[in-house]
């Protein structure tokens, strides 16, 4: 039996990413989110809460994990950071693989996967896509949301790899600086595309 194509999805923060997976769904792509994964084991009676809290004491509430404890806790100490993706990648990955065999019978699945080249995820991949913007686009953006500083947005950026790098290393890329409508059209390209090469 064919087994699908799978498409990396990937792009720094504030690039787009979260709407280009949409407009992949809307093109008859299943999409496999880790982020939103990795919320749903840490929400209220997720299946990740109590290992949380049993390395990372008093991270947890009523509500599942506290993500902004969490995240001051593991902020800026590497060690701490491993601790907790040895915690969640396993699952994450249990759920990706659950995923894929929901979905065999489909000719292409997307994973979006934020840091798909920074943990060597590019290797589980038929093919790369990047997400892509203007820095001062995404500088706005990012700057736009919520509890977010300009000092976490460094760190953040720190932390993953330079879009520069990604757009070099993609099979594809997805331009989200320009008008909505033409990103939506260069969606729909790249799956024909790609449909037109499994036929």
């Amino acid at each position: 039996m064919k087994k699908p194509m799978i498409l990396g999805l990937t792009g720094s923060i504030g690039m787009g990413k979260s709407a280009v997976a949409a407009m992949f769904v809307d093109e008859g792509v299943p999409v496999f989110d880790a982020d939103a994964t990795v919320h749903d084991l840490q929400k209220a009676g997720g299946a990740l809460v109590p290992a949380i809290e049993a390395a990372f004491p008093g991270t947890t509430g009523p509500d599942g994990v506290d993500r902004q404890k969490l995240g001051a806790a593991v902020f800026g100490d590497r060690d701490r950071l491993a601790l907790l993706e040895s915690i969640i990648h396993p699952a994450v990955a249990e759920r990706r693989k659950a995923f894929l065999e929901s979905y065999q019978d489909a000719d292409m699945i997307l994973f979006d996967i934020p840091l798909l080249f920074e943990k060597g995820g590019q290797a589980g991949v038929d093919t790369v896509v990047v997400v892509s913007a203007p820095a001062p686009v995404q500088r706005q953006r990012v700057l736009a949301r919520a509890n977010m500083t300009s000092d976490k947005f460094e760190h953040i950026l720190a932390l993953q790899m330079d879009d520069a790098d990604k757009r070099t290393r993609a099979d594809h890329v997805i331009d989200t600086g320009k008008d909505i409508n033409e990103t939506r059209a260069d969606v729909h390209s790249l799956v024909k595309m790609l449909r037109v090469g499994l036929a």
